[in-house]
């Protein structure tokens, strides 16, 4: 084979490399985009915010220092998400029922059909359960955007990196001879 047949298909799969990962970037950046505005709205739309900063229930050893860089903002981020689930809701969700799970609360309710306050407990566990589970899973998917957004900049950095192979390969390809052999 010809050398400069072999520089050619090098440098037009190398071509077609950068053409792949600046598509592949561009869509990432788009599921990035998509995944952080997404939760960022859904979260909006919930209106929860963080106790001030002055709060009672920033004293909790189990909760401040968690909240407090949060302390009187709207929870609209993936790691504020996470933090008010994890540090304020599972907290207070142990308060009740003695650390039982919904699921053992449950339980005990349907054994004991007439005990209002197990009844009471079980709804207020499932409930507070539920919103923990959905922050989480807005956390989980934010994650899900940032690793999008990382990768992004990678096939955008490589993609650069092979541009200027290419470039360098068709520079090499004008100065090799047409009967030069491998």
């Amino acid at each position: 084979m010809r050398r400069k047949t072999f520089d050619a298909i090098l440098t037009a799969g190398g071509a077609m490399l950068v053409v792949v990962l600046v598509v592949a970037g561009s869509l990432l950046m788009w599921g990035y985009s998509f995944v952080s505005s997404t939760v960022h709205d859904e979260l909006a739309q919930q209106k929860i915010f963080f106790p001030a900063a002055n709060s009672p229930q920033l004293a909790n050893p189990e909760i401040g220092p968690y909240l407090r860089p949060y302390a009187g903002q709207q929870l609209l981020t993936g790691p504020q998400a996470e933090a008010y689930a994890n540090h304020f809701i599972a907290v207070h969700l142990k308060e009740i029922a003695h650390g039982q799970t919904y699921a053992q609360v449950s339980a005990a309710a349907q054994q004991q059909p007439n005990n209002a306050q197990l009844k009471a407990e079980a709804a207020t566990l499932f409930q507070g359960e539920t919103l923990r589970g959905l922050l989480l899973e807005a956390y989980g998917f934010w994650e899900l955007g940032q690793m999008a957004l990382y990768a992004a900049i990678a096939s955008f950095a490589l993609a650069g990196v092979m541009l200027v192979l290419v470039i360098l390969g068709y520079l090499h390809l004008r100065r090799v001879s047409p009967v030069e052999e491998l």
